[in-house]
């Protein structure tokens, strides 16, 4: 996806959890998700997110139905439900799946009260 796909996403993302009742000024923890085949890339791009003041989990390997394992992670942190402060993660951590060669697959959070 391109960077105008994400903010289109973005955007939809904000707009469903808001319309739904989600509270605009709670702080979130938005969850940024990393893909990939190679274990080693993958720790490389973890690395960077945590220099770039991201809480990482640790790899998850997903079996997905053609019997491929994927190997996956979360970059986290927390804040408001701002889609400007949102895209700057993004494009930062584009970058990073750039460099590495993985895949970054897109942003979550949850709903607030």
């Amino acid at each position: 996806m391109e960077l105008h796909d994400w903010q289109q996403e973005t955007q939809e993302i904000i707009t469903s959890l808001l319309e739904d009742g989600s509270q605009p000024s709670a702080l979130y923890t938005i969850e940024h998700h990393f893909a990939g085949h190679d274990f080693n890339r993958l720790e490389k791009a973890a690395l960077d997110c945590f220099k770039a003041d991201f809480e990482v989990t640790d790899a998850e390997e997903l079996t997905l139905e053609n019997g491929q394992t994927l190997l996956c992670f979360d970059a986290i942190s927390e804040g408001a439900l701002d889609e400007a402060a949102i895209m700057q993660q993004i494009e930062k951590l584009l970058e990073i799946a750039a460099k590495h060669g993985v895949e970054y697959d897109g942003w979550g959070t949850y709903f607030e009260d």
